[in-house]
């Protein structure tokens, strides 16, 4: 018999009722660092453009199933998924899904990106050939300005 789960206190009973636990940071590797294209800005004016996201869980996966605002909106999904794996940002340590919603369109779609290539790729890097010379290299994606290394 499939039980259903219709509320978050049910899903954290049929994970065992335990809080949610943070990766282990003792590596390095469960987090990494981003840097938004436009950035986030605070209502006090604020831009904040470095942050940082975790490795996500299969509960993190699985939460935002149950959430009433994805059941009524389903592109709502990825706002709530990525507020709950994103540690900082910038001087922000409480990263919730109004922040996400206040993003620009620009950066909730590197956001997007950026989660898909750590959660299973395990890493930030691309493969990318130039255009004129047809050489390959790798670049990373979670940020720096143009020409830094």
């Amino acid at each position: 018999m499939r039980r259903r789960i219709t509320s978050l206190s049910d899903l954290d009973e049929v994970a065992g009722n335990r809080a949610p636990e943070a990766p282990e940071t003792s590596t390095g590797h469960e987090e990494f660092e981003f840097e938004l294209p436009r950035g986030y800005v605070h209502g006090d004016g604020t831009v904040h453009r470095h942050g940082r996201m975790r490795l996500a869980t299969a509960k993190d996966e699985l939460r935002p199933q149950v959430d009433v605002r994805v059941k009524e909106n389903p592109a709502y999904l990825s706002v709530v998924l990525l507020a709950q794996v994103i540690t900082r940002l910038g001087e922000i340590t409480d990263v919730h899904a109004g922040v996400v919603e206040n993003m620009y369109a620009t950066d909730v779609a590197f956001l997007q990106d950026f989660y898909r290539r750590i959660n299973s790729e395990g890493h930030t890097r691309a493969g990318v050939t130039c255009p004129s010379c047809a050489a390959a290299f790798e670049v990373d994606l979670a940020g720096g300005r143009l020409g830094e290394s």
